[in-house]
């Protein structure tokens, strides 16, 4: 089991090197083609639909087929993307490279097989240290992607990336057992409740039960309330970092490479700590007040220097707010649903990065980056006072 669990944290280190090598070639390669801001939005809209339509659809077809087929489809999904992603020399294209990511959720993935094979008193922790494989894939993908595009192109890094995800492909097929699940459990529930664990993957039904479990309504309203004024400056950061900061890819690639050390750091030695010392509904409080400070400094933030400090609090909060809402969700679904509940979790970013960029192009174009983080600090400490006095606790749901 851990050795499952140890190979898992590389192929995901692997998937996330290769995505964020992505995030370096991308908005320049659209800059090269003429994009606007408002048109690099349309694209960032683009890849958020597609996605929030297919993480559903992923978790399902995980929780169905196993966790092997998953992420073998993600991976080879990725490899697609990245290859007509290189091959992008119009508009046309680059909007088509986005189609393969309808089922790219490797992270998702990741946290069914984590999920699947902890305890749920550890699960906090061990998803936490998903967040510490993401860091050094940020890192390492962000300076890899930035290099290579800067002296040998744009495409010679899709590539890079493209043939990174087929190692992960073969990885997956090698290592990964092909069900994950605790069959006795799974059986359980089925025997509890027929509807579980039936129909096809592109059965609606089964995918909006979850949504009905005690708990889960709220706690998607929360992810939706707190991570969409973030979301927003992340779909804008590339921009922002072009404009604002007057960065270059390779200086942006290092700046993402940083923001990966910083969460390392949070993830790897706090997060573990926090989770295993306080409760869900006051971690959950620190992360979402941690946010509304997080959007002040970034209102008044003028350069890259002080940005780089603002940071620190702010990928605290990303990750904590994240580990704890996505422990609580899982938990209240029975193990044979966790796959479909990450998958619906996922399409909350997605459908986040859906309005987000529409409304980062507006918000950028009309009022400026300070806006953003205006807009941010007033939507979470509303949330954190509502929070703070309504009955709100962590949900005790199924013990997965």
């Amino acid at each position: 089991m851990q050795k499952v669990i140890h190979i898992a944290y590389l192929i995901l280190v692997l998937d996330i090197t290769s995505l964020f090598a992505q995030f370096s070639i991308t908005p320049y390669l659209a800059k090269r083609l003429g994009f606007d801001t408002i048109w690099f939005g349309y694209l960032q809209t683009t890849v958020g639909i597609i996605q929030l339509l297919g993480g559903p659809v992923f978790g399902r077809f995980a929780d169905l087929h196993g966790a092997r087929a998953a992420l073998t489809l993600s991976s080879l999904s990725s490899a697609v993307y990245f290859m007509i992603l290189g091959c992008a020399t119009n508009v046309p294209l680059l909007f088509i490279s986005k189609l393969p990511a309808v089922f790219m959720h490797g992270m998702p993935g990741m946290q069914m097989v984590v999920t699947d094979l902890t305890e749920p008193g550890n699960r906090a922790s061990a998803l936490g240290r998903l967040g510490l494989c993401f860091g050094v894939g940020m890192i390492m993908g962000s300076s890899l992607g930035g290099s290579l595009s800067t002296r040998y192109g744009e495409s010679f890094a899709a590539f890079v990336a493209a043939a990174g995800s087929l190692l992960n492909a073969a990885l997956v097929v090698k290592f990964i057992p092909a069900h994950t699940k605790k069959r006795a459990e799974t059986d359980s529930a089925t025997d509890k409740n027929p509807e579980v664990g039936a129909g096809a993957v592109f059965n609606l039904s089964e995918i909006t039960r979850l949504m009905r479990c005690p708990g889960a309504g709220e706690m998607f309203t929360i992810k939706i309330i707190s991570g969409l004024p973030s979301v927003v400056f992340q779909v804008m950061f590339s921009v922002i970092a072009m404009n604002f900061f007057h960065l270059k890819a390779e200086q942006t690639g290092y700046l993402l490479s940083y923001f990966g050390l910083v969460q390392m750091v949070i993830q790897g030695g706090l997060i573990g700590r926090l989770t295993g010392k306080y409760s869900e509904r006051t971690l959950l409080l620190l992360s979402i007040g941690t946010a509304s400070i997080v959007g002040l400094a970034q209102a008044l933030m003028t350069n890259v220097q002080e940005f780089c400090v603002v940071v620190i609090p702010m990928m605290f909060s990303l990750c904590m707010f994240n580990v704890i809402t996505d422990t609580i969700l899982t938990k209240s679904v029975p193990s044979s649903d966790t796959g479909t509940m990450l998958g619906l979790c996922s399409s909350v970013q997605a459908l986040l990065r859906t309005v987000g960029p529409t409304i980062g192009g507006f918000l950028y174009q009309n009022y400026g980056v300070l806006s953003f983080g205006y807009i941010q600090c007033a939507v979470n400490l509303l949330l954190f006072l509502y929070l703070l006095k309504s009955n709100f606790r962590k949900t005790e749901g199924h013990q997965s």
